[in-house]
């Protein structure tokens, strides 16, 4: 008997159950995104205008990316409402591996060793990654018109003031790096598109080559060529270049410390001396740059870009902090995943104004959490960052989950329809009730092994019979049989010894 027959049989036009991953399961986006919501979302989501720190450990297959995946596309839903002027700029920091290659790259000797690298990444080091990735988007959105999502059209861009089309064009030469054009090139590109004059930044340059040709002229008028080489000559022409070259100087030393105490991605010295050569002196005199080893020049640095979100109609950012478990630095251990996150653990930056974090984190940490001492819960303040210590499914909301899948794949999903009709239980014989499938479910603990387990579940019922005499519903035998073997296996996944 064929798994598509059975299907086909009670109404549904594919398998909902075969998908375990969010970010793959074409289920889920299609259907789910906004259907399907673990109870405690409202705590987890919060209110878009009202942007608030979320933490939330879960067990493996507990939804985490399911729940990054929401509230994407509810930010989405929220910044499409028409005349909304306070939408919010959405971080997506999942993808770790880039910026932790970049770092081990600048370590030297036993540092560079896996088991020691994290123990080396410190707070600003987040603050560069997160700002590496919303200036990014930002410069491309600008100088494209559009970039994963966000839109800035000419009459915002004109909006911007004189001080914030620095401050862009300053984030710009810190944290706007790709690997499409040159870093010059990106930064000029950016400068021509916001319409930001650099022609005075020259004028040392000028006075420079002024010099050099009226010395030059001076000493030719004289009808003596080995004036040229006189002394007085290349003192005249030394004196002029002086001011350049000084300055020339002050901006190498600053882009080489920047380069150094920037470890998240690559820096090139010569590129950024010359993109800070083209800001006019007082312009950048005293602005902060990240080429210290401390937080606070990051700190001004975001709020700068915070200012220019405002003025482009983003009056919040929302980071979305997952999958911190896979990186080929971590590879899964709780320590190391312990070491990355717990700089980020700091109250100033948590409750930074108008950003806020949603932290999706493997239960395992939860065992350094706990073991913690009072110095690190004042840093943090984890009471105050709607912290949710164990992303629980109850048999009820794992019974809905399935349910909602189901539907999600009847040919004709309507409320009057056979969309609404539908229900797991409709696959089981009469003798096994509602009741004794949510207790059930409740042993699966999480929607995962919920969705691994009724596949299998399907999967052994259809191999027990035949196309000729087909079984249209599944007995208590067959139910009970597979739930005992899973319950083993989830056994040996807790230990550690087995897929799950």
């Amino acid at each position: 008997m064929k798994v598509q027959q059975f299907l086909e049989h009670h109404g549904v036009t594919e398998n909902p159950y075969g998908q375990e991953d969010a970010q793959s399961d074409h289920v889920f986006k299609s259907h789910c995104l906004f259907a399907t919501h673990h109870p405690a979302w409202d705590k987890i989501y919060g209110r878009p205008d009202s942007p608030s720190t979320s933490v939330i450990f879960g067990e493996k297959g507990s939804g985490k990316t399911a729940l990054r995946l929401q509230v994407v596309e509810e930010l989405k839903k929220y910044n499409d409402e028409p005349n909304n002027h306070d939408r919010a700029f959405v971080i997506e920091y999942d993808d770790f591996n880039p910026f932790l290659d970049a770092f081990r790259d600048r370590l030297h000797g036993r540092k560079r060793r896996p088991d020691r690298v994290l123990a080396n990444w410190r707070l600003w080091d987040h603050m560069d990654a997160i700002l590496k990735l919303g200036v990014t988007r930002l410069s491309s959105a600008v100088v494209d018109g559009e970039a994963d999502g966000m839109t800035a059209s000419r009459e915002d861009i004109d909006h911007l003031s004189l001080t914030q089309k620095r401050d862009l064009l300053l984030l710009a030469a810190f944290y706007n790096h790709s690997f499409n054009l040159p870093p010059v090139e990106r930064w000029t590109q950016l400068k021509r598109k916001i319409r930001f004059s650099t022609w005075r930044s020259e004028w040392d340059r000028a006075l420079a080559v002024g010099v050099t040709l009226l010395t030059v002229i001076v000493a030719l008028w004289s009808w003596e060529f080995s004036n040229l080489f006189s002394l007085w000559t290349l003192g005249f022409i030394g004196a002029g270049w002086f001011l350049w070259l000084k300055r020339q100087f002050g901006l190498w030393w600053t882009a080489r410390r920047t380069r150094r105490q920037v470890r998240v991605f690559e820096h090139l010295t010569h590129s950024l001396r010359r993109i800070l050569s083209r800001f006019e002196r007082p312009l950048i005199a005293g602005q902060p740059t990240p080429s210290k080893d401390r937080s606070d020049d990051r700190y001004e640095l975001l709020t700068k870009f915070q200012s220019i979100l405002k003025s482009l109609g983003y009056g919040s950012i929302v980071v979305l902090v997952d999958r911190v478990d896979e990186p080929h630095l971590v590879n899964g251990s709780a320590e190391r995943m312990k070491e990355l996150l717990w700089p980020m653990f700091d109250n100033k930056l948590l409750k930074h104004p108008g950003m806020c974090f949603k932290m999706l984190l493997p239960a395992e940490m939860t065992y350094y959490l706990n073991r913690e001492k009072k110095e690190f819960y004042e840093r943090s303040r984890l009471d105050k960052q709607n912290l949710i210590q164990a992303l629980e499914w109850t048999g009820e909301s794992l019974y809905d989950v399935a349910n909602d899948r189901l539907r999600a794949c009847v040919g004709t999903n309507d409320e009057t329809g056979p969309a609404a009709r539908v229900s797991i239980r409709n696959f089981f014989v009469e003798s096994v009730e509602k009741d004794e499938l949510i207790h059930t479910f409740a042993k699966l603990r999480v929607p995962r092994h919920l969705f691994k387990f009724l596949y299998r579940v399907i999967v052994d019922h259809c191999n027990r019979h035949t196309d000729e005499q087909p079984e249209w519903y599944i007995s208590r035998e067959t139910l009970q049989s597979n739930l005992a073997v899973y319950q083993r296996e989830l056994e040996a996944f807790d230990r550690g010894m087995g897929t799950g």
